[in-house]
């Protein structure tokens, strides 16, 4: 084969990922903003239905935190499913059944039904997250990944950046009406998008290249071809048992369960955070939150491509999460300052945010087949399980001290211990 046309092959090969990525990634991007958007907007109703119910700190937490609970038992299965059946119909299972979940947290009228609801929607939702990651595997070769994840993953900050907002207006602007608390309204009003995506889907997405209308039979051979080749360099194949026995796995879900300590405190308690600094109105508190989001967007998209440009992951996602330790550190120790608390939580998230998409790029390097969708699964529920564990320390820890500092430097050792286990996986397992 000739230098030019190898030039040619590889432009032509670029050419086809991007209208893959025009396809597929814009609709999951808003998908997961949905996702992410009624996981964590109890974060935004803790204002004001914590008041209402009598909600303690440490029952907020507990109440958030099951959610992941449910997500942890029902994880696995999910993920089969839609290997099984198709990503097309499964996520549109799941789309729909947590609007219709979400959508009931407005009748809440005591601990009791908070805590069913919270592990109902984890339950509803398992499967979303490590489902989308195995089916971008069936679309992008590894050197082309961590870029397409983070592009997916920019959903979280940006269901910060105009999910704070929205749901601060919302609580704001519809308290009162008809009878309802402005947390209700958020509740309803939020749910609404998921149902309709959810129906959407059933017709948008496809559920292999082969089967993309939208794909000449040229640009199939292209994609699959560049699947085959990256395929022969994963070294776990085969069955799902084969996804729960290899010890890398279980090391991937004690790295990401320490990076995920860092996410969801963000996620769940910076309302809370800012509201401490002396901030009032629901609504200043929204956008105020969402300058930390910004900076996530921003950082992530920068490393997720410069390591799919050096094909390098150890580093590029050790220095995220030693940022996020920066950042929380600062925090615990700018309580006082707005703007100081802002800048601090700001680098925290630029840090911690950007930690979850570069991660996956270790264990889809591999990981493959029936045993990419069980390891993915087992990996996502078992770090994920930090979304009960982080929550429900720091409400605990605010109960029982009143400190909000204490718990950001717990969080900050967490990440340090992340960062020293990436170093420990082989440069030449996962950096190609």
């Amino acid at each position: 084969m000739s230098v030019s046309s190898t030039a040619a092959d590889v432009a032509r090969e670029n050419a086809v990922f991007r209208k893959v990525i025009r396809r597929i990634i814009p609709f999951l991007v808003l998908c997961y903003i949905v996702s992410y958007l009624d996981r964590v907007n109890v974060g935004f109703a803790k204002l004001q239905m914590s008041d209402d119910l009598g909600f303690s700190e440490g029952v907020y937490g507990l109440g958030a935190g099951l959610f992941f609970v449910g997500y942890f038992f029902f994880e696995v299965p999910s993920n089969l499913m839609l290997q099984r059946i198709g990503a097309r119909t499964w996520i549109a299972r799941i789309m729909i059944s947590w609007g219709l979940v979400s959508a009931s947290f407005m009748f809440v009228t005591n601990e009791t039904i908070f805590y069913v609801l919270r592990f109902l929607l984890g339950a509803a939702e398992a499967g979303f997250y490590p489902g989308v990651i195995l089916y971008c595997t069936y679309w992008f070769p590894a050197h082309r990944r961590a870029r397409v994840i983070a592009m997916f993953m920019s959903a979280i900050p940006v269901a910060g950046i105009f999910g704070n907002p929205l749901s601060g207006w919302i609580m704001d602007t519809f308290q009162g009406v008809n009878g309802w608390q402005g947390w209700q309204w958020m509740f309803l009003l939020e749910a609404i998008p998921a149902l309709l995506i959810g129906v959407i889907t059933l017709f948008y997405l496809d559920n292999s290249v082969r089967g993309a209308k939208w794909l000449t039979e040229e640009e199939k051979t292209v994609v699959e071809r560049a699947i085959a080749a990256d395929t022969a360099h994963q070294e776990v194949h085969g069955r799902a048992w084969d996804g729960f026995r290899e010890p890398k796995v279980w090391l991937m879900c004690g790295i990401y369960f320490c990076f995920v300590m860092g996410q969801y405190a963000l996620t769940f308690w910076m309302p809370t955070f800012i509201k401490s600094t002396g901030i009032e109105g629901n609504l200043t508190i929204g956008v105020l939150s969402a300058v930390p989001f910004v900076a996530a967007l921003v950082a992530m998209n920068l490393f997720g491509r410069s390591a799919d440009k050096r094909r390098e992951r150890r580093w590029h996602l050790v220095v995220p999460a030693l940022m996020g330790t920066v950042g929380f550190s600062l925090a615990a120790s700018w309580t006082g300052s707005t703007a100081l608390s802002l800048a601090a939580l700001s680098i925290a998230a630029a840090g911690v945010l950007t930690c979850a998409p570069l991660f996956w790029s270790l264990p889809t390097a591999f990981l493959s087949g029936t045993a990419a969708a069980a390891g993915l699964a087992v990996i996502n529920s078992v770090g994920n399980l930090a979304g009960f564990a982080s929550p429900y320390m720091i409400g605990a820890i605010k109960d029982a001290t009143g400190s909000t500092s204490i718990p950001m430097y717990v969080l900050a050792l967490c990440l340090i211990v992340g960062a020293a286990a990436v170093l420990t996986t082989k440069k030449q397992v996962v950096n190609h």
